[in-house]
């Protein structure tokens, strides 16, 4: 809903997010009421339209569908509404389709407010029943368009039967003029109410309110109400679901039984209720695979239940007193004391008749049913029944709803357990003294959760337990639920802070809200509540990582919120669960360090090597997790981890890999888990200092790495990167720890290893081998780099080297690119070292012809533009070594390089594509303005400035077509940048993109506009053109665009300065590379091509015939599309450029163009274009007759 409709919301506050929230939920009244009395007053008028009628029935839908959550808003309304209705339903002289479109709007308000209220308001005086009977008796009741008509007349009808008189008196003499017996009112009335029970549409619902109003008739029910009781129950014996037919009749039966039980007096139903009740056995309705069925059968269960039962307060149950704070505190103790022995004494005993034993049985098996509705009903009615009985056959009502709470039992029963737990806590009809029982099954269905294949099911049980704990607040005394207090407060914040689903989260916080206002008894409870409120708990990252640290900081919460992460979250179905797990564990290990040492990492080891894969999966990255978390402790207090966590932990962490290999557990599916689990625990074991250097378990690992990256190809798509990034984070961290011979320094030996190994992996067939390997010696330390750095970069160069063989590595060359910056940033720049250790004045040439060739990388396949992965990443890698090399050796960075770093990254920001082109437009800014370092010999850098100023860096957004252009297109008036710039701006003028062309196209021709009168700044320009055409005749990525953004120049006149000058060169030169492109056998190309020609057409003297003729050979080319695309463009072009042909000539040419078949066959079209030839005074082409090989 618009924040702009809310001139009636509450006032929000200080304007926060969660203000903003609020303030579009509440509305302060009925604002529409002027065009509501509008809208209904011109009813008269759009009736008889369609669209009219439709647009008006619309907007009331509109404005009346806003006011659903708040509709007693409508309240003061109403009559008014419905009474300028009325008067048009009432009017003889209303045509039917008006008034079925005024019951459409009584049916939209009634549907928002709800029939039970909105129907009070009819007219029930005696003179309204034999009209509105009339009118219901003319409703056809098959017709589907007028179906709100029919359900609106029955609910007027049933207030109409209230009227206090007996219905006999309106009949007067019931003999008719032809000597007939008239049909009395009353059996009018009920044939009415039977027939439209067993219609299939809503009606049905509106005709079982009726038989609930007009049986209950004193009158009705004496002579009636049998023969109806009868009738129902017939149509229910013979009736079956397997039909839908008979469904919509067995609906209508059971619903207005259900009404009537509801609505009618207990004596006057009592005798056929044990009747009812046997025949809705025999039916069998809860083995029905109809849900609506079994829920109306539930539901007119309960209400027979409630009729064999006397109506009664159950003076046993529990109160807890007023709700009113004022009534409560001006109550006396002795009123209490007094109040207290007048219930034990008008406590009664009964017999409860057999029948009860039976309903009650069918109400616990609702509970069971797999349809949530079903349940609901179910559990309202034990709620019901039970506050009717004695208190010893009530509580074993309860025993047997606590028999829901049972493993064998499925979550529909958990879940219907935990409703029917609510509704008689919420009564007062679960005393405390079964809160001992009650307390611990609510807090195992806080965490229920029942795995099903892929997934799992239990977040409706949980969600109901948030709702029995919200009902408890409400219904208990605080020192009644005192004892436990620590058992809900632990359950509700564990679901509150990790439950999967949001709505689980947001009901348990809602229920900690409660017992935190209600009972008081709750520890911290507004402390956490201001951390874990509705909206907090929405972000599951941070209820892990953030809300859990928060909560876990008051001693009540620690332990259990660690112990449900390792029995329920660690070894979760879900993978993204098991991950956050164990990082809020690595989180919450300062708050119990010594738990976690020697309680919590033993517990997880044996997981770690169990046989379940979830398990095993979640406890190695707990392991992992905790250790490094009691490493940095102990960094704190100067002790190492060893002397944290016990010896035989220490031997169990370094046995996981061997034993984990012994299995064959890194093998297939399991593999993809295991795999990056163990990384992740090499990782964080090297980062936590580990004393395992030199021994054999640091070769199994640097096994398990290697291997992983030879093996990534098995793996599945969605696994290969989280796979590659726990590889790589891996040996990171194991080289630093464990391959230095001395600090700074190499173990040579593993180092030759590591770097030959890698570098040939470069050259695998495998591309993601490839992309392992250049990642690995990305991620290597200096010391491992150092004196061999030459190895290095002439692997990953030679990678970045695009070729036709290896056309489809592109995330190969990507990852080559991005690990020849990191290499260079790890070794660092010296002037005069070694090309083997550091970036000198000898190699930085070649870093950077590498990179700048990875900056014309287009390769295209079936993803699209794949080539744009490696460009950005060049550009990326440019920045971070310019600056590198800026800030230490700016004297090794040559004019030459930096120009063409600065050129490539122009063309990158006025291509087409938003998100390389804003990449590349903030490096550009980024090196323009960096001072620290700042980047020697930049080309036209004052110029630069003046287009970019500082304040450009955060203000321009590059995405963002209309500011992009406007801005590089300037670069043109540079000479160093215009050839680069330009061939970027050709694949955006002459794109596809919309947005692109227009902004791109719109500030080129602005430019073009500016140097229009400086004839050297345009023939500088026009070279450029032709530069970039003649460098790009064979390369359709950029030659097709530059057609087309060459043809849109043409159109603009933007080289009329040109015109005046016959032959001259720029148009020769033109025209003689755009024969070139009239040999290719690309359509696109061909099409552009032609459109170029006729432009080309306003240039003076002997190139016009040329452009004639090249044309009218086009007009004979092998293509049908393009002898007929020929000859539509000439036409066009000589209604521009009337001075072309002699005017005694052009009605023929005109004629003969438009009208003749270009798609015929050559030797007719040939006729034809030699016929245009003689016409236009140009030589007939010959046909070239190829010899034979």
């Amino acid at each position: 809903m618009a924040l702009s409709e809310m001139e009636d919301g509450c006032p929000g506050g200080e304007g926060g997010e969660s203000d903003v929230i609020v303030q579009a939920c509440v509305l302060g009244g009925f604002s529409e009421r002027d065009e509501t009395r509008g809208l209904i007053s011109t009813l008269v008028e759009v009736h008889g339209d369609t669209v009219t009628t439709e647009s008006a029935t619309q907007r009331f839908l509109v404005i009346m569908n806003r006011y659903q959550e708040q509709p007693h808003l409508l309240d003061p309304h109403l009559e008014w509404m419905l009474n300028m209705i009325l008067e048009l339903i009432r009017n003889e002289k209303s045509p039917p389709s008006l008034v079925h479109l005024s019951f459409k709007f009584l049916y939209t308000i009634c549907k928002v407010r709800g029939y039970k209220i909105f129907m009070q308001l009819f007219p029930h005086e005696v003179a309204d029943v034999q009209p509105v009977l009339d009118l219901l008796s003319r409703q056809d009741p098959k017709d589907s368009e007028t179906w709100e008509t029919r359900y609106m007349l029955l609910l007027w009808l049933s207030m109409t039967c209230l009227i206090p008189f007996d219905l006999s008196r309106l009949d007067g003499h019931l003999e008719s003029d032809s000597g007939k017996a008239r049909e009395s009112t009353m059996d009018r009335i009920l044939a009415i109410a039977k027939s439209y029970l067993v219609v299939s549409d809503s009606p049905r619902d509106a005709a079982s309110v009726l038989v609930s109003k007009f049986m209950t008739r004193p009158d009705v029910k004496q002579k009636r109400l049998k023969d109806f009781l009868d009738w129902s129950l017939t149509t229910i014996s013979q009736t079956n679901d397997h039909s839908v037919t008979d469904i919509m009749v067995l609906d209508g039966a059971l619903q207005s039984l259900a009404k009537l039980f509801k609505h009618g007096k207990r004596d006057d139903l009592l005798q056929y209720a044990p009747t009812i009740l046997q025949c809705l056995e025999q039916k069998h309705l809860s083995e029905s695979s109809q849900a609506m069925l079994r829920k109306l059968g539930i539901k007119l269960i309960q209400r027979l239940g409630l009729t064999f039962l006397k109506p009664r307060l159950a003076t046993w149950r529990y109160q807890r007193g007023n709700r009113s704070l004022a009534a409560n505190l001006s109550m006396s103790q002795s009123t209490a004391a007094t109040a207290e022995i007048e219930t034990q004494e008008q406590e009664e005993d009964y017999d409860i008749p057999e029948e009860v034993e039976t309903v009650i049985e069918h109400l616990l098996m609702g509970l069971k049913d797999k349809e949530t509705i079903v349940r609901w009903s179910a559990a309202k009615g034990i709620g019901r029944v039970t506050g009717r009985l004695p208190k010893e056959l009530a509580d074993e009502v309860v025993g047997s709803v606590l028999d829901c709470f049972s493993f064998q039992e499925t979550d529909n029963a958990w879940h219907g357990g935990c409703l029917a737990l609510a509704e008689l806590g919420r009564r007062g009809l679960l005393l405390p003294s079964r809160l001992t029982d009650v307390v611990p099954l609510i807090v195992k269905s806080l965490t229920y959760e029942e795995k099903r294949g892929a997934c799992s099911v239990g977040s409706n049980v949980r969600d109901a337990a948030c709702y029995v704990c919200w009902s408890f607040a409400r219904a208990y005394e605080p020192k009644e639920l005192e004892p436990f207090v620590t058992q809900i407060s632990n359950a509700l914040l564990i679901t509150a802070v990790f439950d999967r689903n949001v709505n689980c989260r947001r009901a348990a916080s809602a229920a900690f809200q409660e017992n935190v206002g209600r009972q008081g008894t709750f520890p911290h409870g507004i402390d956490i509540l201001t951390a874990a409120d509705y909206y907090a708990v929405g972000n599951l990252n941070n209820c892990y990582l953030t809300i859990s640290v928060h909560i876990a900081s008051f001693p009540e919460y620690t332990k259990a919120m660690i112990d449900h992460l390792i029995s329920m979250k660690i070894n979760h179905w879900d993978g993204v669960i098991r991950e956050l797990a164990t990082k809020a564990l690595h989180n919450l290990t300062p708050q119990a360090l010594d738990y976690m040492a020697t309680t919590v990492l033993p517990q997880l080891l044996p997981i770690a090597m169990g046989i379940d894969l979830h398990g095993r999966h979640g406890a190695i990255l707990a392991c992992a997790e905790i250790t490094h978390a009691l490493y940095k402790l102990g960094l704190q207090t100067n002790r190492s981890v060893v002397d944290i966590i016990s010896s035989e932990c220490v031997d169990a962490l370094k046995d996981i890999h061997q034993k984990l290999q012994d299995r064959k557990q890194y093998r297939g599916f399991g593999g993809e888990l295991m795999r990056p689990a163990m990384c992740c625990l090499i990782e964080k074991l090297s980062l936590s200092k580990m004393p395992f250097k030199n021994d054999p378990v640091i070769t199994g690992w640097q096994w398990l790495i290697d291997d992983t990256i030879k093996s990534l190809h098995l793996f599945s798509r969605s696994a290969k990167d989280s796979i590659m990034a726990a590889v790589v984070s891996a040996l990171s961290a194991l080289c630093e720890e464990y391959y230095q011979a001395q600090p700074g320094q190499a173990d040579s030996e593993i180092q030759t290893v590591l770097v030959s190994q890698y570098t040939e992996g470069l050259k695998s067939p495998q591309i993601l081998t490839r992309c392992g390997s250049a990642l690995a010696l990305g991620c290597l330390p200096r010391f491992m780099i150092h004196s061999k750095l030459k190895q290095i970069l002439e692997g990953l160069q030679q990678m970045c080297i695009v070729s036709q063989k290896e056309g489809s590595f592109t995330e190969a060359r990507r990852d080559a690119v991005r690990a020849i910056a990191q290499v260079c940033m790890k070794a660092g720049v010296c002037v005069s070292g070694s090309i083997d250790s550091a970036l000198c004045s000898e190699n930085v040439a070649e870093v950077y012809n590498a990179l700048l060739n990875s900056m014309n990388d287009y390769t295209t396949d079936s993803r699209g533009d794949v080539g744009a992965w490696v460009r950005e990443a060049a550009m990326t890698s440019l920045m971070d070594v310019t600056i590198l090399v800026a800030s230490s050796a700016p004297e090794i960075l040559l004019p030459d390089l930096v120009k063409s770093m600065m050129c490539c990254l122009a063309q990158q920001a006025a291509e087409k594509i938003d998100r390389y082109r804003a990449h590349a437009g903030n490096i550009f800014l980024h090196l323009l303005h960096s001072t620290e370092p700042a980047v020697p010999h930049i080309p036209h850098r004052e110029e630069l400035l003046t287009i970019f100023p500082v304040e450009a860096t955060t203000s321009l957004n590059w995405n963002a077509p209309s500011q992009a252009f406007q801005h590089i297109t300037q670069l043109l008036g540079l000479p160093q940048y215009q050839y680069h710039t330009l061939l970027g701006l050709t694949v955006s003028v002459g794109g596809i993109t919309e947005s692109t062309v227009h902004f791109s196209s719109q500030s080129l021709f602005d430019y073009l506009k500016r140097i229009q009168e400086d004839i050297a700044a345009l023939s500088q320009f026009g070279d450029t053109l032709l530069s970039i055409f003649r460098d790009n005749l064979r390369n359709d990525r950029v030659s097709i665009p530059f057609l087309k953004m060459l043809n849109q120049m043409l159109a603009n006149n933007c080289f009329e300065i040109f015109t005046t000058q016959e032959n001259h060169q720029f148009c020769v030169d033109l025209l003689t590379l755009c024969k070139e492109i009239k040999k290719s056998k690309n359509i696109s190309k061909l099409r552009a091509c032609v459109s170029v020609f006729c432009g080309l057409i306003q240039f003076q003297g002997e190139v016009r015939k040329k452009v004639l003729s090249q044309l009218l050979m086009l007009l004979c080319h092998s293509f049908p599309v393009i002898r007929k695309t020929t000859a539509s463009q000439m036409y066009e072009m000589l209604l521009t450029y009337d001075d072309v042909i002699d005017p005694e000539f052009l009605d023929d040419v005109m004629t003969l163009l438009s009208d003749a078949n270009w798609e015929s066959d050559l030797a007719t079209v040939r006729t034809h274009r030699n016929q245009l030839c003689d016409w236009l005074g140009v030589p007939r082409p010959q046909v070239v007759t190829k010899s034979p090989a």
